[in-house]
């Protein structure tokens, strides 16, 4: 660990560490890089099928698209930068990059809270209002439902980034991560951190937990108009049973990852680390799978494009 004794002096650079195995560490590059590839591949066929084909081209499928596009992007900030500190101890980063790094994971992940609310709107609207769907799903309509969280979103990550930038550093830079996670670094500050606390739960509030209660919300009327109508939704609740799932996974991860850091509890660091690792990869690489399985239309579109790719194979 160093220490600085002058208390005008702050930390420029960090060190992560995370999973000190020893001589075992190299070994832990497998199952990282096999679900990076994973993520990587199964969300690029995804984005590429919604893209090429024209039959997905309705707005549930577009959604659908835009959070294979997320679940590509986030472990791609954290990911590589672990494979090369598992192979060669490449483990250090200037503040500048922890800081750009922080606003990238929590961007995403809110972006990612705020798609899953608009994938419920596209069902409630589907279910419920379907005489008015189009109308609803109409660009002009639709923004109004994408613009206020988009602010919301980048306002407060925007302000966790910048107070988390203006501490000191001065005790010590170790980051016991795999990455700068807010609280992560935050808890290196050797200032009052109660504000960047404060934040960091508001921000918590204001956006997983309002967005799951407008989920939730919408889901309780979607299940209620279903079971007024009878059948005639069944084939639609079949893609929200997808998202409801997804929307399980996606959250519990976060939650998890979220309290091991705000409860005092018997977590290790190596835990911790496990949890946060798990909120990126793990959705990342399941959700087009699941939605791949479930979603007739997607799933018929990859079984053609596996067999165009098995007749011009030699």
């Amino acid at each position: 660990m160093q220490n600085l004794t002058a208390g005008n002096i702050s930390f420029t650079t960090f060190k992560f560490i995370f999973y000190t195995l020893g001589e075992w560490r190299p070994l832990l590059f497998i199952p990282h890089f096999l679900m990076f590839l994973l993520s990587t591949v199964s969300n690029s066929t995804l984005i590429y099928l919604i893209i090429s084909q024209k039959t997905l081209h309705s707005p549930m499928h577009v959604l659908i698209g835009l959070l294979a596009l997320l679940d590509l992007c986030s472990p791609i900030f954290i990911i590589p930068n672990m494979l090369l500190s598992f192979l060669f101890n490449w483990d250090s980063i200037s503040l500048t990059g922890c800081l750009i790094q922080m606003f990238c994971i929590h961007y995403i992940c809110s972006f990612q809270s705020t798609l899953l609310l608009w994938m419920a709107l596209d069902r409630f609207f589907a279910i419920c209002r379907p005489l008015y769907y189009h109308k609803h799903m109409e660009v002009p309509n639709f923004l109004k439902f994408v613009i206020a969280p988009l602010i919301r979103n980048l306002s407060l990550v925007v302000l966790i980034v910048a107070l988390a930038g203006r501490l000191s550093f001065c005790g010590t830079n170790e980051i016991h991560h795999c990455f700068c996670e807010h609280m992560a670094l935050v808890q290196l500050g050797c200032g009052d951190i109660s504000i960047n606390n404060i934040i960091g739960l508001t921000a918590v509030f204001l956006i997983p937990t309002v967005d799951f209660v407008f989920i939730a919300t919408s889901y309780v009327m979607i299940f209620t108009s279903v079971m007024k109508s009878g059948k005639s939704h069944l084939k639609a609740i079949n893609t929200c049973v997808t998202h409801i799932f997804v929307i399980i996974v996606s959250l519990s991860c976060v939650l998890i990852a979220f309290l091991s850091y705000r409860i005092r509890n018997e977590f290790s660091s190596g835990s911790r680390i496990f949890l946060s690792t798990l909120y990126i990869l793990f959705p990342s690489c399941f959700n087009p799978i699941i939605y791949g399985v479930r979603t007739k239309e997607i799933r018929e579109q990859f079984l053609k494009f596996i067999k165009n790719i098995n007749i011009l194979s030699p």
